[in-house]
Parts: C-alpha cells; structure tokens; sequence
C-alpha cells in the first residue's frame, strides 16, 4: 500500500531528534523521504526508529559537487527540511534563497529551538531548555517539588518534529494550488507553547494557576492522579466527569461516604487523596485492572514499555510492529482508505 502522502518527495538533511522525527512521520504514511548525511555516516536505520522508511544518500557539505548534488535533488522535491543553526545553511549555499530560485514552488522546513530570529536564536539548547521560556516546565512536577521534564517528548517531538511535520504538508497543499513555495520557521519554543493553549485557556478563565501540582490535571485532584499499588506498581485515575467518578467511587467501594461528594471542593482533594492512596495499596496492579479496566472509571495501568508490547488493546490494534526484530511504535495516525505501509529500515 502506497499511504496518504504517495507522490511526494522530501528531502530531509539528516539531524537528532525533531527533524528525524519529522522526517519518520512524513515517510510512515508514504512520502518519498531521502536523507542527505554526511559522507562516511554510519547507517544506523536498522536500530534507531526515528530513521526509517527512508531513502539515505551521503553527501559531502564541504565540497561543490556535494553541494550541486543537494540541489539536484531539490529542484524536483516538493520540499526540503533541516535542523541546523540559523545561517548554517546559508553559509553551504543550501539557503532558502538558492533553493527557492531552483525551485520555486519548493517547500523550506527550518527546524530550530529558538527559532530564526529573537534573542536567543543563536544559542544553542535542548528540549529541556525550550520549554522553560515558555511556561511548560514550570507546571511538570508534584507541588512544593523542583520540575520534572517528561523526558523530550514535550519540545522535540510534540512542540518540534510534529509541527513541522504538519507545516511541510500545510505547505505542500498550498503550493500545489498556489505554485509558490515558502519558508517554515519551526521553533520548538514557538511549538510547546501551542501544545499547552488549553492551560493558558484555563489560565484566563482563572481556572488555572501558576503553581505546580495545584491544578486539576496536574496531580493534585484525588480523581486524576496516579496510585501506588501492593505490589509497588502504579495505575491512573482519570474520573472527572460526574458519572465516571460514581463509578470510580462505587468500585472503591465509598459510594456511601459522604466525604467523597465534596469531589471538586479543592480544600478537600488532599485528605480524600490520602484515603484513595491507602485504599490502592490493597490490592496488586493486575487485580485493580481485573476490577476498572475497560469501565468508564477512567483506568489505566501504568506499565513499562516491555509491559505495552504485551498489552491486549495494543496487540488488538497492532500499536507496536515488529521492524527485523526490532519493536516499536507503528505509524500513527490510521488513515482506513490509504493505510500506511509496513515500516521498514530501509526502503
């Protein structure tokens, strides 16, 4: 099967992180993706997730025939994405401006942490760093705690590689009906802010306060939160809405008491939180998923990624392929006219 994106052509200059991931997207659901690394690059695609599907060429940057041979490629892709420091390309003769003279309906991805310009554009930094400025770390983490990244996912993948995965198509579709390229300028700061717009929603409703582990999706409600359990693992509780919180309350058996009908009075959540936390350690993970698993309670058992391989709903849906023996995500998301294709290391 060919996917949604057959018929376009990408070049990718090879990176970490976002732009590979980017690149995984584009390539997961049918778009020819060839990757320009560097001349000797070791070709780890038969390991690393984020480099398959892919073409791979190698290309010598410092000299003219790897550059000609760079814009030999482009000047018959529908776009081109890299993640270098602002000016790096320029300075190659790759720029947007050389590009787009070739080119000229040519889509430019620029894949940055800061950004093109401001401030800070010439820095450099890391997933961790990006969503500092931009009020997303201040909210990770348990109250009275320093914060706690949720390892890269957050700038890199969400706020970075997504983004620009979604910009290269946005600017495909429109360079197709306009017959003129443009420039992305994809900032992972730019990015991770946009990921939290419900929060600075809430936030303006007054429905959210600028303090960790204070709010109602950050821990601190009895009813969404995570719970130890006898055997020293962990389930979630996410019962917010009335009728799944009856449930919740009726499986822990504490439908008759009245302490638990104050659920959204804030004062309350850290005692009934307490009481919650000494019920969950009665039982074992399994036996609390043989129990709300599959209910409207809003359950989830908290398992390891070896754990996630075996999980029923996962294997019913084929969430995790097999890629010559290696496991890992499949593409996602599913499109039921023009399934992506089996991943492969290398097409």
């Amino acid at each position: 099967m060919a996917g949604v994106l057959d018929g376009v052509t990408i070049i990718e200059m090879a990176g970490i992180g976002p732009g590979p991931f980017c690149g995984m997207m584009l390539a997961d659901h049918g778009a020819r993706v060839i990757r320009v690394d560097r001349a000797g690059a070791h070709d780890a695609q038969g390991k690393d997730v984020l480099s398959r599907n892919r073409e791979l060429i190698n290309a010598d940057l410092k000299t003219p025939e790897g550059i000609a041979q760079v814009r030999e490629l482009v000047k018959s892709a529908d776009g081109i994405f890299e993640g270098f420091r602002p000016g790096v390309m320029e300075r190659l003769g790759l720029g947007p401006d050389v590009l787009l003279e070739d080119n000229p309906a040519l889509i430019y991805g620029r894949m940055t942490g800061w950004g093109q310009v401001g401030t800070l554009a010439h820095a450099a930094g890391h997933d961790i760093n990006y969503i500092s400025i931009t009020g997303n770390l201040h909210g990770y983490g348990r109250p009275n705690e320093k914060p706690t990244p949720p390892t890269n996912a957050i700038g890199d993948f969400a706020g970075g590689g997504m983004m620009l995965a979604f910009g290269m198509v946005a600017g495909i579709l429109n360079a197709r009906s306009t017959g003129k390229g443009q420039v992305i300028d994809c900032a992972m700061t730019d990015g991770a802010a946009v990921i939290h717009a419900m929060q600075w929603g809430f936030r303006n409703m007054g429905a959210w306060q600028d303090t960790r582990g204070v709010n109602l999706l950050d821990t601190a409600a009895h009813f969404y939160d995570t719970y130890e359990c006898a055997d020293g693992k962990y389930v979630s509780i996410g019962s917010i809405e009335p009728q799944f919180y009856a449930l919740l309350r009726g499986a822990l058996g504490l439908t008759e008491d009245e302490a638990f009908n104050a659920q959204m009075d804030r004062s309350q959540w850290p005692v009934l939180k307490d009481r919650l936390t000494a019920i969950f350690k009665t039982k074992t993970r399994d036996e609390w998923a043989a129990i709300m698993e599959g209910t409207d309670i809003c359950f989830g058992s908290i398992l390891s990624m070896a754990e996630a391989l075996e999980h029923p709903h996962n294997v019913a849906r084929g969430t995790f392929v097999d890629v010559n023996g290696d496991p890992q995500p499949g593409p996602s998301p599913r499109f039921l006219g023009t399934p992506a294709p089996a991943p492969v290391g290398r097409r």
